[in-house]
């Protein structure tokens, strides 16, 4: 059999040792949302364009997109209060939440969110109890591993794909005689801010391959935020996953090339309910999906960054510069999980082997009938 490396040995541990205290999932089970019983009405604003077939995997598919100001507010008969744990409240990726927040888009729902600050690895067995009530994070390796252990945990909704133009990704600095469409990867030394396990393995893979690598084929080298850049250019490290506006710092200088980043129409991350949205209130639950898919529709349709005075509101909002957040492309924000995503993470996960276990098959990993319920249609 083989071993987990130690840190993450360690992490899935904990994991399964939280797990113990939740209630087991049956793997044949559904939770309450996933039931037929709930009425779906359709929704005004919310069309044909409002939902998209799952196994469209295209690049180039259009994000669903309801009306600005839809789905309309449908306001609980009691306020509800929610947490929302999130890795950060810069990084652009949590915008629509900063901005829900914000413009009251919750409050119209009759939701009392508040945003907190707290790593994926310590919200999850909160996540799972309900002291806290959903994760704008992604169905990372720690994820996958809390569900095999027991907890109830659904992926609900996505956030975002990188614009076509975006490279952000898998860069490496080149050695004497290669070219950008020939790197040989297998052995190089990989800097990374978010070491294994992360979702960032399955779009590493499909770069790697086509470049003589592979997860198990390379090293890793965690690194602070501010350090991997620094380390990819002074020979440190050898290649590095560069976030955005970080990549525009190697971007056409000689001597380095991009060679692949996140999948373009495939999210990779956003909203993960546990029991609380999940079993005890359903109703909640769409509510606050409802209120994140207004947002989008109403104030990151198509190229948000065109806008000036909107770009200058997200910078101040996210105590961003504004000069940076408009250096980059805008967002593809996109509220749709696509089919099989979770089924490519955990392949990647137990090629980068922080995941022994058996595949979970995505019914127990993934919930599209919350987002299906808020813009009116029956899947």
């Amino acid at each position: 059999m083989r071993r987990l490396p130690y840190g993450a040995a360690v992490a899935v541990g904990v994991l399964l040792a939280s797990a113990a205290c939740a209630s087991p999932a049956d793997e044949g089970t559904a939770s309450k949302a996933d039931t037929h019983t709930r009425t779906i009405r359709p929704v005004q604003g919310c069309a044909a364009p409002s939902w998209t077939d799952p196994s469209d995997l295209s690049p180039t598919r259009r994000p669903a997109r309801c009306a600005p100001g839809t789905p309309a507010p449908r306001p609980l008969p009691d306020s509800r209060e929610l947490t929302i744990a999130t890795g950060t409240l810069s990084a652009e990726y949590v915008a629509p939440l900063q901005v829900a927040l914000d413009k009251g888009e919750f409050k119209k729902e009759g939701l009392d969110v508040t945003l907190k600050v707290l790593p994926t690895p310590d919200a999850l067995p909160l996540l799972a109890k309900g002291d806290i009530d959903a994760l704008w994070a992604a169905p990372e390796a720690a994820v996958m591993n809390g569900i095999h252990g027991g907890f109830d945990i659904r992926w609900v909704a996505g956030n975002f794909s990188p614009a076509p133009t975006s490279k952000s990704g898998l860069w490496v600095r080149l050695k004497d005689g290669e070219s950008a469409d020939r790197v040989a990867m297998a052995g190089r030394k990989l800097g990374t801010m978010i070491g294994k396990g992360s979702v960032i393995a399955y779009p590493m893979e499909k770069a790697l391959e086509q470049h003589g690598g592979g997860l198990d084929k390379i090293q890793y080298q965690q690194l602070g935020s501010a350090d991997v850049l620094t380390a990819l250019q002074n020979g440190g490290v050898d290649s590095a996953w560069l976030l955005d506006p970080v990549w525009r710092r190697v971007d056409g200088t000689p001597g380095y090339a991009f060679l692949g980043g996140q999948p373009p129409g495939e999210p990779l991350g956003g909203l993960l309910y546990g029991p609380s949205l999940l079993d005890d209130d359903v109703d909640a639950g769409v509510a606050l999906v409802r209120a994140y898919i207004r947002t989008v529709n109403t104030y990151f349709t198509a190229d948000y960054k065109k806008n000036a005075s909107f770009v200058a509101y997200l910078a101040k909002l996210l105590k961003s510069d504004a000069k940076i957040l408009a250096s980059t492309p805008s967002l593809r924000m996109d509220w749709e999980i696509r089919a099989g995503t979770t089924d490519r993470l955990q392949s990647a996960y137990r090629a980068q082997g922080v995941s022994e276990s058996d595949p979970l098959p995505e019914s127990r990993t993934v919930n599209r009938s919350l987002y299906a319920e808020a813009v009116g249609h029956r899947p």
